[in-house]
């Protein structure tokens, strides 16, 4: 148990890092390549490997309406929704406010967490977190947050972020709860490939094909999407999220926002303000907070599985 708790954290430590390092790839990718088209090709590309990898180490097909049923829905909504959303926004949203944009998923998290029977109560100290936080998104969205990225579509793309974001994090609930029984690479593979098929299928329906133009830069980003942003870290995501609390998990909101401007600064030369450097402050504070409030009140319990959660004690 503590061997697999230990490759939990590590699994954790690269979600943390590397999925800060996709914001800039999805940048500079959807520059050439439209966002259904790249996220269906990255996602079927990834499945497909790592079904193959999950058959040869021997683990069994998924069976039953019931865990089919739940891999489609929280594959639709993680990769259908939750990251397309990201990829369809930063068409016109910098990279590194796209991940501050995502990183109100502990204020998702916590919301939908709540609304589960048994799950954990939202008190005032992460009610004042959330506001908190959702002032600092307020901030990022204004012209003098965004810069000279202001207009329409950066604030269609900031309203697509926050829906992604609490879509993931309501597949992010259900696959931990509903999903315990499915060996993890199997379970990333499914996931990928509904999300990948069924994105792909509306990008080919709706001409995306006549948009696409293929780079060095475009491709290698791809690349590394499907190999580092795919294949490694979501696959470590499915696993840590079987061995720690689903708030826990969305504590990568701290550091991946960190990562991504960092490097949209330093290679794309994205731009910063005051404003924005005020709203990324405020939101990873109201994130804090929110994490922080009221960690007395629980108590671990496992589940079917090996996973381990969290109950409100009595």
């Amino acid at each position: 148990m503590k061997r697999d708790r230990a490759l939990a954290y590590v699994a954790f430590a690269i979600v943390c890092i590397v999925w800060g390092t996709t914001y800039l790839a999805i940048r500079v990718a959807v520059q050439t390549i439209p966002p259904f088209l790249l996220t269906g090709a990255r996602f079927i590309i990834a499945g497909l490997v790592l079904f193959a990898v999950a058959r040869f180490r021997g683990e069994p097909m998924p069976r039953g309406k019931r865990l089919l049923g739940e891999l489609l829905l929280v594959g639709l909504l993680m990769v259908g929704i939750g990251n397309l959303s990201v990829v369809w926004a930063e068409q016109w949203v910098p990279s590194g406010f796209a991940a501050l944009l995502v990183a109100t998923a502990p204020f998702w998290a916590a919301i939908l967490e709540r609304a589960r029977k048994d799950g954990d109560r939202i008190d005032l100290h992460r009610g004042i977190g959330m506001l908190i936080g959702f002032v600092g998104v307020a901030l990022l969205v204004t012209p003098g947050g965004a810069g000279g990225a202001f207009d329409l579509h950066f604030l269609l793309g900031a309203l697509a972020i926050q829906i992604g974001s609490m879509a993931w994090q309501y597949g992010t609930s259900r696959g931990k709860y509903n999903l315990s029984a499915v060996p993890p690479l199997m379970s990333s593979a499914m996931q990928m490939l509904v999300g990948g098929v069924a994105v792909m299928i509306v990008g080919l329906a709706i001409g995306e094909p006549r948009r696409l133009t293929f780079t060095i830069k475009g491709v290698a980003a791809l690349a590394y999407l499907t190999t580092f942003g795919s294949l490694l870290a979501y696959t470590s995501y499915v696993y840590a999220l079987k061995k720690l609390r689903v708030t826990t998990m969305s504590l990568y909101a701290y550091i991946n926002p960190l990562v991504a401007v960092l490097l949209g600064w330093l290679i794309l030369d994205e731009r910063l303000t005051w404003v924005s450097v005020a709203a990324m402050c405020t939101i990873l504070a109201g994130v804090a907070l929110v994490q922080t409030g009221g960690r007395r009140s629980h108590r671990t319990v496992e589940i079917p599985g090996g996973a381990a959660r969290e109950e409100t004690a009595a």
